[in-house]
């Protein structure tokens, strides 16, 4: 806890001074009290909870002079509240095995039904992107509140060859990046000299998330676990879903329903191979524990649609620092009136 003024506390060494002057006037007034042959009698005549009862209000008082002290003070302190300015970016794999049909129509349809429905369920406030990535990876739509350019862009959505699962990473840091100053754009902290933003406490996040969903393995590009560690420094929380089942089923062209051609994101990226149908949960585990996220399985539409609703709503908690004069305020005046009250009750004037 920080002081505002804190040259204020300097009243507090006036207690002491009070303290003295009720001693004293206690002292001063036996000098005057009528003297007994015997204080035994009267101590035991005296009801014993009279000994402590005539010095509680002054103590409450006394706490009640500390606490307006600490308030005049004015007090300081972080608090936690949740960061009404969010953004999420939506990391949607589109190889050729979203095509599959174990998931009807097919898994890029279900796909789409799962992020317009996510979409739909944000806070007016949330900005949200998109990024599709195949051999390579592509922002379709910078983060916005526009919910229609979401629609739209959700609805491009087209398979292509291979999964680059760090492109998509990588993709979406960029995204954040240029919607939010504090999150370095991908490669930053390699750039000798570049001014970076300042990294964040160990257990705080950016107000921003990546949500990816996969139904592959990586087999081209960045390694998916070296883009995580570039989420990681920044703050930004990688929640990954793998998606299908263990039978995908026909494997059909879905390439001509949608707005880009296939060859959009054909080839692209190294690492060779085709596609892969198993999903590489190890993998996706290690990049939501690396950054502080969560995976999730889905095997039906209906499993992703839960998936998504469980996705969380406030993105972080942000500490901001807030003033608690009127806490001490209220303390103050709480002790104040119990010292009043108390005495009138214990000690009433006659």
């Amino acid at each position: 806890m920080e002081m505002l003024w804190p040259t204020s506390l300097y009243l507090l060494g006036l207690i002491p001074f009070v303290i003295g002057i009720y001693i004293w006037t206690l002292r001063r007034r036996k000098r005057y009290t009528v003297r007994y042959s015997s204080l035994t009698l009267v101590r035991q005549a005296m009801p014993k909870t009279s000994r402590w009862r005539r010095h509680v209000p002054f103590a409450l008082f006394i706490l009640a002079l500390a606490a307006l002290t600490m308030a005049f003070s004015r007090p300081v302190t972080k608090v936690s509240v949740p960061s009404r300015h969010a953004t999420i970016l939506l990391a949607v794999d589109v190889s050729i095995s979203m095509c599959a049909t174990d998931i009807q129509p097919n898994r890029l349809e279900a796909a789409k039904a799962a992020a317009l429905s996510y979409v739909e369920k944000q806070e007016p406030t949330t900005e949200v992107g998109l990024v599709a990535f195949a051999g390579f990876a592509e922002l379709l739509q910078a983060p916005t509140t526009n919910r229609q350019q979401l629609k739209d862009a959700i609805g491009t959505l087209t398979p292509g060859r291979r999964t680059a699962i760090g492109s998509g990473i990588l993709e979406s840091l960029d995204a954040l990046a240029q919607v939010d100053d504090n999150i370095a754009p991908s490669g930053a902290l390699e750039l000798p000299g570049a001014t970076l933003p300042p990294s964040l406490p160990e257990g705080e996040y950016a107000p921003a998330i990546i949500v990816l969903l996969t139904d592959g393995v990586s087999n081209s590009g960045p390694l998916p676990l070296d883009a995580a560690q570039q989420a990681k420094v920044r703050g930004v929380r990688v929640y990954t879903i793998g998606f299908g089942t263990s039978n995908p089923g026909a494997l059909r062209d879905c390439s001509g329903t949608f707005g880009f051609q296939e060859q959009f994101f054909g080839g692209g990226g190294g690492g060779g191979g085709g596609f892969h149908r198993g999903i590489d949960e190890e993998t996706l585990r290690a990049i939501s524990r690396m950054t502080g996220g969560k995976y999730y399985a889905a095997s039906s539409a209906d499993e992703l649609l839960k998936v998504f609703d469980d996705l969380p709503r406030y993105l972080v908690t942000k500490q901001e620092v807030m003033e608690v004069s009127a806490l001490f305020t209220a303390a103050g005046a709480l002790f104040a009136l119990l010292a009043v009250v108390l005495s009138m009750i214990w000690h009433p004037v006659s």
